[in-house]
């Protein structure tokens, strides 16, 4: 089986507007531009694949139980917008949580864990994909992989410690500008 690109997206700051630790699916909404830029994504051949960090379950502001009722509803506004994602991967762990997510993990973002762990599980192609997101870790994330990166200048980036692992390939001021940056370079 040929393997195929995907494009990994982060989902606060980048998917939908950041609204810290949300577990309410009707405060969540996209980006005006996500539906367009997703499409596109798609109709070039990609494979959508939402990698997010859910430290709020290891915080203890929410149940990991609370998080498929929002990918539930996540779908639904995608779906909406004719976008369908190939998987939904997520870290519930943070160094200072509590109990069994309190851990240093491989997921959590700069790792590339759910990126390598959803290219096994999807046949991916990490060299020719991309990870789309807000902040250098997640650039970071997506290098570690051996996949090409774009962040998006929204200003969620409050660190800016650049290193070789952390320079994006590509800043783009929204996922419309990513999405076409993407597709020119396929």
């Amino acid at each position: 089986m040929a393997l195929k690109p995907a494009v990994f997206i982060d989902k606060d700051g980048t998917l939908i507007h950041d609204v810290p630790y949300n577990i309410d699916p009707h405060r969540m909404a996209l980006r005006a531009d996500a539906g367009a830029a997703l499409r596109e994504l798609q109709a070039a051949g990609y494979a959508l694949v939402l990698v997010t960090n859910q430290a709020g379950v290891a915080l203890g502001r929410f149940p990991e139980s609370a998080l498929p009722p929002l990918w539930g509803a996540l779908s639904t506004h995608l779906s909406e917008e004719d976008v369908h994602l190939t998987g939904v991967y997520y870290c519930p762990h943070h160094p200072e949580g509590r109990g069994d997510y309190a851990a240093r993990c491989t997921c959590r973002k700069p790792q590339d864990g759910l990126l390598r762990r959803a290219a096994k599980a999807h046949d991916i192609d990490l060299a020719r994909s991309w990870m789309i997101g807000d902040i250098l870790d997640d650039v970071e994330a997506g290098h570690r992989a051996g996949c090409r990166s774009v962040l998006l200048d929204v200003r969620s980036e409050t660190e800016w410690q650049l290193s070789p692992l952390r320079t994006p390939d590509y800043v783009a001021p929204d996922l419309r500008a990513a999405s076409r940056h993407i597709a020119a370079a396929s």
